[in-house]
């Protein structure tokens, strides 16, 4: 289901649109824009809000809501896509191996270079990028930095041979929403992933 507009939570939510443009842009609503500059929440996103701030939840957003679910689903989990950018063939394939162990419903594609990371997000469009911080020509940062403000609500886990405490706070700042330490395990990965994809 698409997402809603501002206009659309406003009438579900019997509130003026300017109100709800003040919820996000103070950070109560999540919301991203679009590439002509709109903003858009998603219905799990607006429920969120909803309950967050003890709101009711009006029926046309609960009907909303499960209907989502179902076209999404089928009743069932739906399928997950993540994006590896590495450029060492044995790392992409342990990560691959590993991932499809403990996830049933799982799209994995995996690329090499830096460069070409950014045209893949834009086409393939990920719940999750793993991406690997040195990489040749364009590192890891540069291709956080070239992200396009649309695909900031992917997640996005960096792994990085180096564990000193400027390179972890400069891939939080960069925008990566957690990181792994080489050389890691199944298990560690496994619990990055969950945490970081419902």
């Amino acid at each position: 289901m698409k997402p809603l507009t501002t206009y659309q939570i406003s009438q579900m939510v019997n509130a003026d649109i300017s109100t709800v443009i003040d919820w996000i842009d103070k950070g109560l609503l999540k919301a991203y824009k679009t590439p002509g500059g709109h903003r858009r929440i998603k219905w799990n996103d607006l429920v969120e809000f909803l309950k967050k701030y003890e709101m009711p939840i009006p029926d046309n957003v609960a009907v909303g809501l499960l209907s989502n679910e179902k076209t999404a689903n089928g009743n069932s989990p739906a399928t997950k896509k993540i994006l590896i950018v590495d450029d060492n063939e044995d790392i992409l394939e342990f990560i691959s191996r590993a991932i499809k162990k403990f996830y049933k419903k799982i799209k994995i594609e995996t690329i090499t270079e830096g460069f070409i990371a950014g045209k893949r997000i834009a086409e393939f469009k990920p719940d999750l990028l793993i991406l690997d911080i040195r990489l040749p020509g364009m590192n890891g940062f540069e291709v956080l930095e070239h992200l396009d403000k649309s695909e900031k609500d992917m997640k996005i886990l960096a792994i990085t041979a180096y564990s000193s405490k400027e390179i972890k706070e400069k891939i939080i700042k960069a925008g990566a929403d957690d990181y792994l330490i080489k050389p890691f395990t199944v298990e560690q990965l496994k619990g990055k992933i969950e945490k970081l994809v419902e």
